[in-house]
């Protein structure tokens, strides 16, 4: 598996990513999920840099099946742990896996890639000088999802971001890839000086992105952790939510 420069991340921040806020939105976000792609319980769900686990043990709560992929061994490692605690490790399981490259013969009803888990990340170190690693993470997993498959797919804003540019940020606005200095804190909260890279998309990119690979356009909404509802394209909010479908 290729080395990403996220998988250091999210070492140092182990389980304390958990503690940040905008981890705190998670049920609203998946009861709203549920809504948006119609999920039924027969559907299996595919979590493409699922980080914790959050949402598929959230959903898993709930009764469905959830398969979650991440890059990162120590993300895994506590996503399997809170499934066992939470009693629903018989239904949520989760691989090591880098989405730009993993394949398995399953597919998938319903995909979900949310809060810059995998797609949005994949344009940092190494990554060349185009959208292309994005565009091909996100074709290589829709490649799993089921024919009539939905998926709900978020990015961050790029006009939000260039709206809240910080001292902190580098924003290249040739290719819409923000740097951010910044400091994370380890399970021990002690601080640590890190570099994030974020591919930031506005509605038309993501549109045309999901039509490249094959898919229909139902909807994209301007969301924030926590409040993903069906509000129309703004400046105002952090993300964006792609909901797409798979046409048979």
């Amino acid at each position: 598996m290729t080395s990403h420069w996220f998988e250091d991340v999210a070492d140092t921040l182990g389980e304390s990513y958990l503690k940040y806020s905008f981890t705190r939105g998670t049920n609203q976000e998946v009861d709203a999920l549920i809504d948006m792609l119609e999920i039924a319980p027969e559907h299996r769900i595919l979590d493409v840099g699922c980080g914790p686990g959050r949402h598929p043990i959230a959903l898993g709560e709930r009764g469905y099946t959830v398969h979650g992929i991440d890059i990162s061994e120590r993300f895994v490692e506590l996503a399997r742990s809170g499934a066992e605690s939470a009693g629903v490790s018989a239904r949520v399981t989760f691989e090591v896996a880098d989405a730009r490259t993993w394949r398995t013969e399953q597919r998938f009803d319903r995909l979900i890639s949310l809060c810059q888990g995998a797609f949005g990340l994949a344009g940092g170190p190494g990554s060349g000088n185009s959208l292309d690693p994005d565009v091909a993470l996100f074709a290589n997993v829709v490649d799993h999802l089921a024919e009539d498959g939905r998926l709900a797919v978020s990015a961050f804003s790029a006009y939000f971001q260039v709206r809240m540019l910080s001292e902190t940020d580098d924003f290249d606005a040739a290719r819409g890839i923000n740097r951010e200095q910044t400091s994370l804190k380890d399970e021990q909260g002690q601080d640590h000086p890190a570099e994030l890279w974020t591919t930031c998309l506005t509605p038309r990119e993501l549109r045309l992105i999901a039509e490249r690979v094959g898919l229909g356009v139902d909807a994209v909404h301007s969301v924030r952790p926590g409040k993903y509802l069906p509000v129309e394209p703004n400046i105002d909010s952090e993300e964006f939510l792609l909901l797409a479908s798979k046409p048979a």
